[in-house]
């Protein structure tokens, strides 16, 4: 450590500054002087980004107590100490870019956190315990390994951005759809092959990126009227041609005879019986006249259908279960669009209940 960086530090002491900037210092290793003695008691910001740190001191939260904000981006962090959870007052920690393979569990402990980011690392799961950032507001997780996000995340009631771009999803967990405050949901360039069926119902959920999932090939219909992110997407939302949607659900998967299938497309005004079962037996689900059927008559997820359909059409208000007819509507010239202009193509999504109800709806 060079004898300017001490006497940056040093002068801080003395004078009590509240932030303190190490950027760019080609720093390998914590600095000492910052942990002397009683440490820096009042400070509340520390910018140490673009250094070589490899991992940070176990006294850190006793030496900087006051810490609010702690911006570590693009450096060598392998690991995080477990310590880091005393840092109580904490709200902002950035520890994008760096080399971490685990985030600790101990993370959950900092209760006053409002954003996390932890972009560019070597992430392969979340911890469980980020359920416990009650005020966490903006978490970005983008570019890592992830193949899944942790069922707690809905515990994160705050929670308005979620950024989990560029990592291996394959599908989200359907608790997410009970965050009552996100706004924003970024998922793009990962390995979905489907989105939960209530996402969207929210209000609060108003833009969804989904862009360059290739195996995406249909979005649930509560999407409708968001901003909707679906570029480089399944061919399904490609064009405005009608193709059916089998129902998957988990490992379980309904497939029908060929004939069935072939039924129900835009040529044709016949769906397939499967469906017409399940609107039928929904009616009678709805007047309280299926009392003779039990979980054991259907699959369990048909079963559950009955009293969450997978939407309703946007045309006729019909309910929808193992198909659906995807409309996708250019996003028309306002000031939303030119906000996100040349990120994505925006759309708007509209799902119908047959081939009659697609051609015949249109935005008002």
């Amino acid at each position: 450590m060079t004898s300017d960086i001490c006497k940056v530090i040093s002068v801080a002491r003395i004078k009590k500054h509240k932030n303190l900037f190490l950027n760019y210092k080609n720093l390998n290793q914590f600095p000492l002087e910052l942990l002397k003695d009683e440490g820096l008691q009042y400070l509340e910001r520390l910018f140490m980004k673009r250094n070589s740190l490899t991992t940070l001191p176990e006294n850190l939260a006793q030496k900087l107590p006051n810490l609010i904000e702690l911006y570590l981006h693009s450096n060598n962090i392998v690991m995080v100490p477990g310590t880091i959870g005393a840092l109580i007052k904490l709200q902002y920690l950035d520890l994008s870019d760096n080399a971490l393979t685990i985030v600790c569990p101990e993370i959950g402990r900092l209760r006053s956190l409002r954003h996390l980011r932890l972009a560019s690392n070597q992430l392969q799961f979340l911890p469980p315990e980020l359920g416990n950032l009650k005020e966490l507001q903006i978490l970005d997780i983008s570019a890592n390994h992830l193949t899944s996000l942790p069922e707690t995340l809905h515990l994160c009631l705050s929670l308005q951005i979620l950024t989990a771009d560029q990592n291996r999803l394959w599908c989200l967990p359907r608790q997410i759809c009970q965050l009552p405050n996100l706004n924003e949901l970024s998922v793009a360039g990962n390995c979905l092959l489907f989105l939960p069926l209530d996402l969207g119902r929210s209000r609060e959920l108003q833009y969804i990126y989904v862009d360059n999932n290739i195996h995406l090939s249909g979005l649930p219909s509560y999407l409708y009227n968001k901003v909707v992110g679906c570029n480089g997407c399944g061919s399904l939302l490609q064009n405005s041609e009608a193709k059916l949607l089998s129902f998957t659900s988990g490992q379980l998967s309904i497939s029908l005879p060929v004939e069935v299938n072939t039924a129900g497309v835009a040529a044709d005004s016949v769906l397939p019986l499967q469906e017409l079962t399940m609107r039928v037996l929904h009616e009678l689900y709805s007047k309280k006249d299926l009392n003779f059927l039990s979980p054991v008559s259907l699959p369990r997820s048909l079963f559950e259908l009955l009293k969450y359909p997978l939407g309703h059409c946007h045309r006729c208000s019909q309910p929808m279960f193992t198909i659906v007819y995807p409309k996708l509507f250019p996003m028309r010239e306002t000031p939303m669009a030119g906000l996100h202009h040349g990120r994505m193509a925006i759309g708007y999504v509209a799902y119908c209940c047959s081939a009659q109800c697609l051609k015949s709806f249109q935005l008002l």
